[in-house]
């Protein structure tokens, strides 16, 4: 097999190895995936202005996020029911993420529960909600998180319905049976039953809440004091709602393209979400990010950092923890480059004039 030199190929990798249920459950978008596509696509359309001559022998790729300082701002997203594609699931993941310094979200559908990824050792990690319509689950399931020392919850607001994944309703997708939901597991919601369509959507339909709205971010914050990241804004007015109702910061997201078709790649929404934002709230991007120049791109833009979601799964199915540590590794080996390339020695020095995207009005020529 020939070496991997970019998160990329390992799609193809994982591919082969899965079985079709579960590579499509991964891979696929909403209804006709424009958006999945767009979502890579939309990168494209942004070009860098690169400054030459500037001493980049040192380059400072660390941050903070909430207060955690990480390595790099290149963090996990939530995805769900990782031991699908490897054995080991989210625990490789959870001490890939660690071992890279930086933060991993674990998904509510976990194969392994919060109490699980915590016993792999030392790391900051955060952890993405779906509101249960019993909320004694959704409050026990918090206190369980922070418990095990998680340090945020992604509040996923995206999905009051499941969207329609044409590849999981023609699969009939379901959990294979020697897997749980291991964070449900001892609540009886830990097994998705078999059904017409997608299994996934009918166990949504059943247990998410339709009636959530900015009064149970509000009651969140009543339960936890962790901070709470909204994930799933993509307009300024909901980027100014999250912060009126107490967010400590916005994840600009799309569900991976799963959700809504036809919304607009996250790359394309993020500014009106920066700028509405005002500096109040961090804001973070995931969504399509693929190589080092994606991850520039977004902090030019005015993000605080990224999330990889597809990448990890397919880094994952094809080598496990080592893949993840590799898939993490290339990010961060390409963003250096970038960074230096573009006369940039550390984030805050990123900034809108490395950039030119392709909506952006004709710069004037600076005069001497």
């Amino acid at each position: 097999m020939e070496e991997v030199t970019n998160v990329t190929e390992f799609e193809e990798i994982a591919r082969k190895k899965l079985p079709k249920m579960v590579f499509d459950y991964y891979a696929s978008g909403a209804e006709d995936q424009w958006s999945l596509k767009e979502n890579r696509f939309a990168f494209s359309r942004i070009l860098f202005r690169p400054r030459i001559l500037i001493d980049v022998s040192k380059i400072d790729m660390t941050t903070s996020v909430l207060g955690f300082k990480i390595s790099m701002p290149i963090m996990i997203a939530p995805t769900a029911m990782q031991k699908m594609a490897h054995p080991e699931g989210e625990y490789a993941t959870a001490r890939a993420a660690s071992a890279a310094g930086t933060i991993m979200t674990l998904s509510s559908w976990a194969t392994s529960s919060v109490e699980e990824v915590a016993s792999t050792g030392p790391g900051i990690r955060f952890f993405q909600l779906y509101v249960y319509k019993n909320r004694n689950v959704v409050a026990q399931l918090v206190r369980r998180a922070e418990k095990a020392g998680f340090k945020a919850i992604a509040l996923t607001v995206d999905t009051p319905r499941l969207g329609r994944r044409e590849a999981d309703i023609k699969n009939r997708f379901t959990l294979p049976p020697f897997l749980t939901l291991k964070n449900f597991e001892g609540l009886d919601l830990g097994k998705m039953d078999k059904s017409d369509d997608s299994g996934l959507a009918s166990y949504v339909a059943g247990q998410i809440d339709r009636t959530l709205s900015w009064k149970d971010v509000k009651w969140l914050q009543t339960i936890t004091s962790l901070p709470i990241l909204v994930k799933g804004v993509l307009t300024a007015e909901d980027a100014r709602l999250s912060i009126q109702n107490g967010a400590a910061g916005i994840i600009v997201s799309n569900h991976g393209a799963r959700q809504l078709d036809y919304v607009p790649a996250t790359i394309m929404a993020l500014e009106e979400v920066v700028k509405a934002a005002q500096g109040r709230v961090p804001v973070f991007l995931d969504g399509g990010v693929r190589r080092g120049t994606d991850v520039f791109k977004a902090l030019a833009l005015g993000a605080s950092g990224i999330f990889i979601g597809r990448p990890v799964v397919y880094s994952l199915a094809a080598e496990g923890e080592a893949g993840v540590r590799k898939a993490l590794q290339m990010l961060r080996d390409e963003f250096e480059i970038t960074m230096a390339l573009s006369g940039c020695r550390s984030l805050r020095e990123i900034t809108r004039n490395h950039i030119v995207a392709d909506w952006d009005a004709p710069r004037a020529v600076a005069r001497l």
